[in-house]
């Protein structure tokens, strides 16, 4: 189940959001014609490591990707929810807005797991940042969701709704991890507190930064 468009209508051109979208997909792209040895070291060199940590690595993990699914499914996220935030907030804002979440995602999770060894690469932390913006200013616009249960189906869900459920499942699975860890258990697979972080940071930045004055009254059709 994943989100495939939103009712909002936009009013700007997503200018931000399509190069982003183009970066990641670029850098995804070179990665996948890397042979096994150089995709270890491009890996090394520009994921996030808690434990080898670097700081321009705050930076170049959000554009780094493991797979297929992981890079689509991410910009899927992006493409569907950033537009609105950047009409609102304009091009400049809306790029600084998008890396300090993404900066404030990696921080969340290395503060969870400091001595970690797995590489955390991902865009979904400043897309996480994304969304809890896209919750503050069009809590009821309508997110139109593509789901499969035998067969193939379309249905729309508030978006207040679909966010503040995927925000709880970021937090159980972000407590499961902790558990995990109390007991011994190796950590990987999603960095949970990364999205946390993210989404959160995303709250709180809209509310800051502000939103363009001549876009007030499109927030949420009439919110």
């Amino acid at each position: 189940m994943f989100p495939i468009k939103v009712t909002q209508p936009s009013y700007s051109r997503p200018i931000v959001t399509v190069l982003l979208i183009a970066a990641n997909i670029m850098v995804f792209l070179y990665e996948f014609s890397l042979d096994p040895y150089s995709l270890d070291r491009f890996m090394r060199l520009y994921s996030l490591r808690p434990a080898n940590f670097h700081v321009e690595n705050l930076l170049t993990h959000m554009f780094v990707h493991a797979g297929w699914l992981h890079v689509l499914g991410n910009m899927l996220f992006l493409w569907v929810f950033g537009d609105n935030v950047e009409d609102i907030l304009g091009h400049g804002k809306y790029l600084l807005f998008y890396l300090l979440c993404g900066v404030t995602a990696g921080l969340a999770q290395m503060l969870i797991d400091p001595y970690s060894r797995v590489p955390m690469v991902g865009a979904s932390g400043a897309i996480a940042g994304v969304m809890g913006a896209y919750l503050v200013k069009f809590p009821r616009s309508e997110v139109r969701m593509l789901a499969w249960f035998l067969f193939i189906f379309r249905f729309d869900v508030p978006a207040w709704l679909m966010l503040i459920y995927w925000f709880a499942m970021q937090l159980f699975g972000g407590f499961g991890t902790v558990s995990e860890a109390a007991q011994g258990a190796q950590q990987g697979g999603t960095a949970f507190f990364a999205h946390i972080g993210g989404f959160i940071m995303g709250i709180i930045l809209i509310h800051v930064m502000g939103t363009r004055q001549r876009y007030w009254r499109r927030r949420d059709l009439a919110w």
